[in-house]
Order: structure tokens, then sequence, then C-alpha cells
């Protein structure tokens, strides 16, 4: 069921990344990213609301805090970063690019949460490093 959901978050990537490549024409980067920001808000709490999922709160530990704080900053300078490259480059080769966080983090679970790196994991991250290489080299 898992790969529904993962399939599903790569349609609407892809879809974010062609949206966003004609929304940013003649836009500030910044700007753009800042409005879009104000719509996810507005669409993930609407999701909470309706689900009545906001009882979830009180059981957040300092850590879940923390931690959701921190990857909410990453998430900000990723999308921050991301439509500046749409706004100056090509589709076709920025969210390609972009996926190359797949490999780093294969990269960074091995390090940081202990997942085994599997040969088929290793290898595939390899695949996806060599074709963002020869993305990049035009």
């Amino acid at each position: 069921m898992w790969w529904i959901y993962a399939l599903l978050s790569a349609l609407f990537a892809s879809l974010t990344a062609i949206f966003a490549k004609i929304g940013i024409t003649g836009v500030n980067s910044n700007l753009a990213t800042a409005i879009r920001t104000v719509i996810i808000l507005i669409v993930a709490w609407g999701i909470v609301l309706a689900r009545g999922e906001t009882r979830g709160i009180t059981t957040l530990s300092k850590q879940n805090l923390i931690f959701l704080v921190i990857s909410g900053i990453a998430t900000g300078l990723s999308w921050i970063f991301y439509f500046k490259a749409l706004q100056i480059g090509k589709v076709s080769q920025v969210a390609p690019v972009d996926k190359l966080s797949v490999s780093l983090t294969i990269v960074l679970s091995v390090l940081f949460l202990g997942e085994t790196l599997t040969l088929k994991t290793a290898i595939g991250a390899l695949l996806i490093i060599g074709g963002t290489v020869l993305l990049i080299l035009e």
C-alpha cells in the first residue's frame, strides 16, 4: 500500500515542477515559494481539521517538535533553492537533479538512522547519481 502513496507523491511532484515553472514566469522565486507555502499550509491544516486529527498535537514530544521544526526548515530551504533553479533552468534538468535527494537520503539513512545498505539499493543510488551527472554535464 505504501507504494501507491509513493507513486502519487511522484505524480504530484512532477506536476509541481511543471506548474511551478509556468507560475514563476516573471515572478521573484522567493515570493513564489512564499505563496506556494501558504497554499500548502491551508491544504495541510484543512485535511487535519477535516479528519479530526488535531488531538495528536498533545502527544508530541519535545524531540518530535524539534525534529519537525528542523525538517520544516530543511523543506523551506529546499523549496527556495528549487524554485530559483526552476526559474533559471529547464524543468527537464532541474527536476531530475533535485531527485538526487533520493541518493543523498539513502546515504544519510545509513549514516544517521543505521539502516542497512543493500547491494540493490547501492546500485540504484549509483545509477541515480550517474544520471544526475549526465544531466548536469549536458
